[in-house]
């Protein structure tokens, strides 16, 4: 894997850490901003799964190699049937601050193979976390628009 191709994202969310790292752990909540099922099993070599990410056919999938309750989460990831990112092809870091009374999420996606994969992914976390912010903080996102268009 190369670091050439890195998505790097900072966020600050008006949450306490301890509501961020449920929406990014527990499977109900992490639907609520992104996909339409999930399964997560919080210790290293726990599978992460992640279906309808953008659209009803696409699945993330992966394994949780750190799970630092309420602080830092690292798991690999990549997509089902995707030969250029293939599931725990990546390696995606969250760490939680708790900052101005609520949660710095600092989120590096390392090990994409092409420019253009990474241009992708950083369009996709810039979609989701926005997604986050709101979910986390107590609004709801509404319907992601993502799936609204691939579904005409």
């Amino acid at each position: 894997m190369t670091d050439a191709f890195v998505v790097r994202r900072e966020t600050q969310i008006a949450a306490p850490p301890a509501t961020v790292f449920a929406f990014l752990t527990d499977p109900q909540k992490i639907v609520s901003w992104m996909g339409m099922e999930s399964d997560t099993e919080l210790h290293p070599g726990g599978l992460y799964l992640l279906k309808g990410v953008g659209r009803s056919d696409r699945t993330a999938r992966g394994a949780f190699r750190e799970v630092v309750p309420v602080h830092r989460l690292a798991y690999s990831f990549g997509w089902d049937g995707d030969e250029e990112v293939p599931p725990g092809s990546s390696l995606i870091e969250i760490d939680l601050l708790d900052r101005d009374g609520g949660t710095l999420l600092c989120m590096t996606h390392s090990g994409l193979p092409t420019e253009t994969s990474c241009a992708n992914h950083n369009t996709g976390w810039a979609h989701y976390l926005g997604r986050l912010c709101l979910a986390a903080a107590g609004h709801d996102p509404g319907p992601d628009p993502w799936k609204a268009a691939q579904a005409g």
